[in-house]
């Protein structure tokens, strides 16, 4: 069953640039993986540094189980604790119809 993860992130200011750097890169890497639906990113308009990346899979077992650990997600996964101000926040949802 599909899967959609709602993800916001709260970026340290002077790491903008290499927060959507890193971050398009993967974005650009898993729209070529064949279980992927779809992503988008949004900027909040009250702050700059303030994201919510909406993303859809097609299964929740396959995105932790495989598609996590893809090589090109490395670099992101390093940078996060130097990216954002907080930790992530990461709600998962599932299409009714």
């Amino acid at each position: 069953m599909p899967v959609t993860y709602v993800i916001k992130f709260d970026v340290v200011p002077e790491q903008r640039t290499n927060f959507l750097r890193l971050l398009g890169a993967v974005l650009d890497a898993m729209r070529h993986e064949p279980t992927f639906h779809q992503a988008v990113l949004h900027r909040d308009p009250a702050s700059e540094n303030r994201f919510m990346l909406y993303e859809t899979w097609e299964s929740h077992e396959e995105v932790v189980n495989v598609q996590i650990k893809r090589p090109y997600r490395d670099a992101w996964h390093e940078a996060l604790p130097t990216l954002l101000a907080r930790d992530r926040d990461i709600e998962m949802w599932q299409p009714l119809c």
